[in-house]
């Protein structure tokens, strides 16, 4: 059974940090991009981060770079996929999401976790 779950979420102050894991297993993922998307209340879903199979290409959205680090570890039968995540600010606040792309740097992920809330308060 596929599956990728996230941990690691929970509420921090501005200015604070949480590093968010997520584990995949169920098949092999080591050839498959990974990454991280968002969902704030009441907007669209947006990716946050990605990494490509190998570890080499890294992507960040605007208003992370400098302050999210997203990394990997791969293993023989779990791919893991860590996002640090520093200098929180309010607006980070949402749902993470964790997935997978064969294919792309997350452009149209195959596999999706059911995410883990993050909430920065004032």
């Amino acid at each position: 059974q596929v599956q990728l779950v996230e941990s690691g979420g929970g509420t921090v102050q501005a200015g604070g940090s949480l590093r968010l894991s997520c584990a995949a297993s169920g098949r092999t993922f080591n050839n498959y991009h990974m990454g991280w998307f968002r969902q704030a209340p009441g907007k669209e879903r947006e990716i946050v981060a990605a990494i490509s199979w190998n570890g080499v290409s890294t992507y960040y959205t605007g208003s992370v770079k400098g302050r999210f680090t997203i990394s990997r570890g791969n293993a023989r039968n779990t791919v893991s996929v860590y996002l640090q995540m520093n200098s929180l600010k309010v607006e980070d606040t949402a749902v993470y999401y964790c997935a997978a792309d064969l294919e792309a740097m997350l452009a149209s992920p195959d596999y999706w976790g059911r995410g883990t809330q993050v909430t920065v308060s004032p």
